[in-house]
């Protein structure tokens, strides 16, 4: 089964199960084993008891948000059909509302379905776009955005910023950034990193050609899209590292704030070196916003090449 879903990861200790604490995929997994009447039973005469375990595209931290994550799941073909009960749907639609009933409010879950053969939501995803809201100026802070929006004292110079973070797309080793999970490594290829604020807009505006004598029955005064006026950090790569976007922001916003040299930076992108002043920025302005997968018939493949372990020789 392929899922997609959307958290506030704000009171999740992040997405990986963990014995007691609140996590993404704790909370995930443990409402798929009540709707598959799994939770508490044990081996018997109805064979094995099935334990839900979900792979997923991107592990987000502990208060990292997702507008949009992918994970998989292998369940056995009798436990899904026997789910569907007396609903007058498909066994695949059947599990997918009962599932909805169950989460928490601070997840949601967009679909369910039947994977093609091959996908594996980690391995085969081709790259993850995230991004990361900050608000420099405090005519622009709205309260109701304070769990995805970092506030920040003083103006940002975007112009510096952007010349950082052009020293990132292409294959490096971002150990300045990030650290390595046991037997793995930092290297990542970046497709894509920039730095824009948002244009102010209205949520409904005038139809162009329309005069402010006529009969446009929109309101008359300014109601601007929420994001209107927020600095944000879009990057795009193959694959993260831990900790690896928000030390990058991290960085960034000390060049912005004029902290630090864009030669700094691009040297630390340069020669991978760990210290103190690219630690991560905050978690609650970042969130996963897509995951972008191959076509059916290269999913297979692609996981197979993804598992090999990175060198900076890799293409």
């Amino acid at each position: 089964m392929r899922l997609e879903l959307a958290y506030q990861g704000g009171a999740f200790y992040g997405w990986a199960r963990q014995p007691t604490l609140r996590t993404v995929q704790g909370c995930l997994e443990e409402a798929l084993a009540v709707v598959t009447h799994q939770r508490g039973r044990r081996a018997g005469n109805q064979g094995p008891v099935w334990n839900p375990h979900l792979v997923v595209a991107g592990r987000t931290d502990t208060g990292v948000h997702a507008s949009h994550q992918v994970c998989h799941l292998d369940i056995p073909r009798a436990l899904l059909e026997s789910g569907q009960g007396h609903m007058d749907v498909d066994p695949v639609e059947a599990l997918k509302r009962r599932l909805r009933h169950l989460l928490p409010a601070d997840m949601a879950l967009h679909d369910l379905r039947l994977a093609p053969e091959g996908f594996d939501a980690r391995f085969s995803a081709l790259e993850r776009t995230y991004v990361y809201r900050v608000c420099d100026r405090p005519d622009d802070l709205d309260p109701r955005m304070r769990g995805f929006v970092l506030p920040l004292d003083g103006q940002l110079n975007l112009e510096s910023m952007n010349q950082a973070v052009a020293s990132c797309p292409g294959l490096h080793d971002f150990g300045s950034f990030a650290t390595a999970n046991e037997g793995g490594t930092t290297i990542r290829k970046v497709l894509y990193a920039h730095w824009d604020r948002v244009p102010r807009r209205s949520l409904l505006e005038r139809p162009s050609g329309v005069g402010e004598s006529s009969n446009w029955a929109g309101p008359a005064y300014d109601t601007p899209v929420l994001e209107s006026g927020l600095v944000c950090f879009t990057i795009v790569a193959d694959a993260f590292a831990h900790n690896m976007v928000r030390s990058l922001v991290n960085a960034s916003l000390r060049v912005g704030l004029g902290k630090q040299t864009v030669s700094w930076f691009c040297r630390k992108v340069e020669h991978p070196v760990r210290e103190g002043a690219t630690g991560p920025a905050a978690a609650c302005g970042l969130t996963l916003e897509h995951v972008r997968y191959p076509s059916d018939d290269r999913l297979a493949a692609r996981a197979a090449s993804i598992r090999a372990k990175r060198t900076l020789e890799t293409s």
